[in-house]
């Protein structure tokens, strides 16, 4: 257990560093409106609190902050949580999203396998509205507006109701449509999303569809076997060109991000047709804590005389969780116009932050993240303000 004094320290140790290594913090959040919610934070720190607990106050910045890469998270949770599975703690057995009136919605049983109860609301959980439970996650969830929160929450919704509510053996669900409560026990299985992101078949799939159009889904720009990320997208494009493929359609929508030379020596080198550069401004913190501001000088190549080079029409779906890396990759084939966005925006900034640092609050064990430089697109342009796909043709 943290005594409040040491919570306060965490807290305040946390404003501190966030006040002084971030680059811009107005890029997401005016310094008076953050001082004020810490202040109230303060508050809230008056008795010994187990770190769960910490979270669930000192998180409270998380959406105020609105940047998916500068947070209060917990340490280490995919190797923790993968460990509870492996002990035997069950997690809350469903993978859901939130419906436009806030309700959690079941998709699959937990880890993506099919669910009799598909599509069904839950209204209440252990007693509690279901939207209300939504809400108090929502409220220490991180990222840059509410569509991207709303995602990420679906996600790991998981692991902050283990955080907030415990992990008891089994769950009592109202579902709609439902006369009688459902019982639900706890589920053994890993996440979908760890499940995901452990499998590079689940993450990145390549498809030629029987009318010769391609469909090439990279889920992340993180794998640590890079040269296998390499082959993948090289026999992709092999495939497409002995298809005779004219369309290809990458889809970005769930890609968090991640390593740049992913997606300029793993795509752009079959699709780019001009020098193209990652952005235009920019501005850093530097690890002596000096604020530089510039310009990105440095152009990528195209490669000349790629055998593989795709000529057809490209389009680039995004939708709520694509993030970082893949906002600049976006940004990239849209400002070069490499190809057409398509799908849904409105969730993140086209101005990206990056260079994640991370370092944990000494009390707590709690860990900050916090960005070392913000990113202008290639256009130098802030407008749009968030990622969208292209306007319809008239």
């Amino acid at each position: 257990m943290t005594d409040p004094s040491a919570l306060r320290a965490d807290l305040r140790f946390a404003l501190e560093t966030i006040e002084r290594q971030h680059p811009d913090l107005t890029h997401s959040v005016k310094t008076s409106e953050l001082e004020r919610q810490a202040l109230r934070i303060d508050r809230q720190l008056d008795h010994p609190m187990g770190q769960a607990e910490a979270w669930a106050n000192l998180a409270e910045l998380n959406p105020l902050l609105a940047d998916g890469h500068l947070f209060i998270g917990l340490p280490d949770w995919r190797a923790r949580s993968e460990e509870k599975v492996g002990s035997g703690v069950g997690l809350f057995p469903f993978e859901i999203n939130l419906d436009r009136k806030g309700y959690p919605v079941i998709t699959a049983a937990l880890g993506g396998s099919a669910s009799p109860l598909e599509g069904r609301r839950i209204l209440r959980i252990e007693g509690r509205d279901a939207r209300a439970v939504a809400r108090s996650l929502m409220a220490r969830t991180h990222g840059d507006t509410p569509a991207f929160r709303k995602a990420l929450l679906a996600q790991r919704w998981w692991l902050w109701f283990a955080t907030l509510y415990g992990t008891p053996q089994s769950y009592t669900l109202v579902l709609d449509s439902g006369k009688r409560p459902v019982i639900a026990d706890a589920a053994h299985s890993l996440p979908a999303i760890l499940r995901r992101d452990a499998s590079f078949e689940r993450l990145f799939i390549c498809q030629i569809n029987p009318d010769r159009s391609a469909k090439l889904t990279v889920s992340s720009f993180v794998w640590a076997d890079k040269e296998r990320f390499f082959s993948f997208t090289r026999d992709c494009f092999s495939r497409m060109k002995a298809a005779g493929s004219d369309r290809l359609l990458i889809d970005v929508s769930q890609n968090g991000g991640g390593d740049d030379d992913m997606w300029k020596d793993g795509i752009l080198r079959y699709i780019a047709t001009r020098p193209y550069k990652q952005g235009s401004t920019y501005t850093k913190r530097e690890k002596s804590g000096e604020k530089v501001t510039g310009t990105i000088t440095s152009w990528t190549q195209p490669v000349e005389g790629e055998p593989l080079h795709f000529a057809g029409k490209v389009e680039v779906l995004i939708g709520p969780s694509t993030y970082s890396s893949a906002v600049l990759f976006s940004n990239v084939v849209r400002d070069y116009r490499f190809g057409t966005l398509v799908g849904t925006g409105g969730a993140a900034r086209t101005r990206q932050s990056g260079g994640v640092q991370s370092i944990k609050l000494p009390n707590t064990g709690l860990v900050l993240s916090y960005p070392r430089f913000v990113l202008d697109p290639p256009s130098g342009s802030q407008a749009p303000m968030y990622l969208q796909p292209a306007a319809p043709a008239h």
